[in-house]
């Protein structure tokens, strides 16, 4: 009669055996796409500039939608003041107007200068990081000038070149 101990050592043993079989038996082009698998995770991965600017672009996308979501959770909040509402409105409606403004600085760039760009509005500052490989002074202090002439107050204009 086979008591509990024998049965589960049957049954470990014949489990064991299988899988030390089945090792064995691995085919090479199995191994191989294994072994290929960890070689490749030392790849350099290259970016382009204009990437750059994308991700710059999505960045600033989600930031602005996420706090466009929270100005909405305060507007569809029964609880909130009255006053809480009109800031929260006022703000959604800078932001719609900063991203507008943002649209209009990079066509003009894109139509003057013939390069693409990024732009962020925050406040007083405005951020443009120009897609071009050349540190041109003078052309970054005309970008600056052609988008001061769009305000009639003084704004703070920084430019960057990526490249």
């Amino acid at each position: 009669m086979i008591n509990k101990q024998n049965l589960w050592f049957i049954t470990l043993f014949s489990l064991i055996l299988i899988l030390g079989i089945y090792y064995i038996s691995i085919d090479d082009e199995v191994e191989s796409v294994l072994k290929s698998e960890n070689t490749n995770v030392n790849e350099v991965i290259e970016i382009d500039e204009s990437d750059i600017l994308v991700a710059l672009e999505v960045e600033n996308d989600e930031e602005k939608q996420a706090l466009m979501e929270e100005y909405q959770d305060i507007l569809l909040n029964s609880e909130s003041t009255l006053e809480e509402k009109n800031e929260a409105y006022e703000n959604m409606q800078k932001l719609n107007a900063n991203k507008s403004e943002e649209d209009k600085i990079k066509n003009l760039i894109k139509e003057k200068f013939n390069v693409n760009s990024f732009v962020k509005i925050n406040d007083n500052t405005i951020s443009i990081v120009v897609n071009d490989s050349k540190h041109d002074n003078e052309k970054a202090n005309n970008i600056m000038r052609s988008v001061q002439e769009l305000y009639t107050e003084e704004k703070y204009i920084t430019v960057k070149f990526n490249g």
